[in-house]
């Protein structure tokens, strides 16, 4: 069989698990080696989503590139178009209005729960739990229905600006997102219960997927997957945007490295998040929502978010026209993706799917292309005309 070897002094077995494979929607390859159900060696292949949104975003104008990098990510696209609105508002030099900060910071909360909650769901049916699944997902629609009712969608809500925002929050939609908030509370304990009733969920979660802290340093990783191994990292603490510093939450943090902590990290940030939107409404200042400028100067910039996922990075270089030179995006599965192997090794074959779950891989938002000359061992850097005229099909 094509893909499935045996070791000759080990009697080791590669499985290969992919592109196309029982965990996740998106194309990945996964080599696995195992010696009867037990795992001993695993090799990530990544690269088959790649779209080039990089090199897209340097042909379009920094307007048209708001909504381009808000689908970066179907998931966590309020925090793309945020992270990269920041990182132009500091390269123009702006400061954005006080009510904007407030409203952003309720877009962001929002999504850390349709994020988390879409997670929780994927989790459970990867470990057969599908009635909890769609319960879990069904109580999505709450938030679903909120993110519409503040942006218009529900989905890519092109909702920030550069400057701000675009839509305000009236009283009356305060009123029925805080009404909706309770009935997110009732979902939420009822999660809670259920999670901790079963003890066939602990059995799939505890102890299982072991990144120590040591090691979570070692590969930088960001996040829940940090904060699940004892690494108390969080942007939004360690260098506050938007209203974050002007509103009282805690960082979720364990030390028992597993499954169970990664689940108990995002539960408690749920629960956080609703306190923070709570706040964030009742404490929402008068005054505009948003600030013009002018032009776009010459120079560089950064900016950097806490995802749902872990810590986001953008990078402008700017030539001083209204396209950027140069747009550098890292996302927080850039660096949780490959801490997977070391959570596999000692594993059984069973637990891979919910272990490579774990960490809420995104792998659209992750793949990179490198053109590799294997015969000569060189790296090329060549444009996309140049690529297509080499391999294009002859017709």
């Amino acid at each position: 069989m094509e893909g499935l070897k045996v070791g000759r002094k080990n009697r080791s077995f590669v499985v290969p698990i992919g592109p196309y494979h029982p965990t996740l929607k998106e194309a990945e390859y996964f080599k696995i080696e195992v010696e009867g159900e037990r795992i001993i060696d695993a090799d990530i292949k990544v690269g088959y989503t790649h779209r080039g949104i990089e090199n897209i975003a340097m042909h379009r104008t920094y307007w048209r590139d708001i909504f381009l990098f808000e689908r970066v990510c179907g998931i966590c696209s309020g925090v793309h178009t945020n992270t990269f609105c920041q990182t132009v508002e500091e390269l123009v030099g702006i400061e954005i209005p006080e009510r904007a900060k407030y409203l952003r910071t309720i877009l962001l909360e929002l999504e850390r729960i349709h994020s988390h909650l879409l997670w929780f769901g994927v989790g459970l049916h990867i470990i057969g739990f599908d009635t909890l699944f769609m319960h879990v997902w069904r109580d999505r629609e709450i938030v679903q229905d909120i993110l519409e009712m503040l942006t218009g969608n529900r989905v890519n809500y092109a909702y920030n600006k550069f400057g701000g925002v675009r839509r305000d929050l009236s009283p009356t939609l305060a009123k029925g997102i805080n009404e909706k908030l309770d009935l997110m509370d009732k979902a939420l304990k009822t999660l809670f219960q259920e999670l901790t009733s079963d003890p066939l969920i602990f059995a799939r979660v505890k102890d299982i997927g072991i990144l120590d802290k040591n090691t979570a340093k070692k590969y930088c990783v960001a996040g829940p997957t940090a904060r699940a191994s004892s690494v108390a990292i969080d942007v939004r603490k360690d260098d506050p945007y938007d209203a974050y510093d002007k509103i009282d939450w805690s960082v979720s943090v364990y030390d028992s490295c597993d499954i169970l902590a990664r689940v108990l990290v995002r539960y408690e940030e749920l629960v956080e998040a609703v306190k923070i939107i709570r706040q964030a409404i009742k404490d929402l200042p008068e005054g505009p929502i948003s600030v013009e400028f002018d032009d776009f100067p010459e120079g560089i910039a950064t900016s950097r978010c806490e995802a749902p996922r872990g810590e986001l990075f953008y990078y402008i270089k700017s030539n001083g026209t209204n396209i950027p030179e140069r747009v550098k995006v890292r996302t927080p599965s850039y660096v949780n993706i490959p801490s997977v192997k070391p959570m596999l090794i000692d594993e059984t074959i069973a637990d891979m799917p919910i272990i490579l779950a774990s960490v809420d891989p995104c792998f659209s938002c992750t793949d990179r292309v490198t053109i590799v000359d294997v015969r000569k061992n060189r790296k090329y850097t060549v444009t996309f005309e140049e690529l297509e005229q080499k391999f294009r099909r002859k017709r």
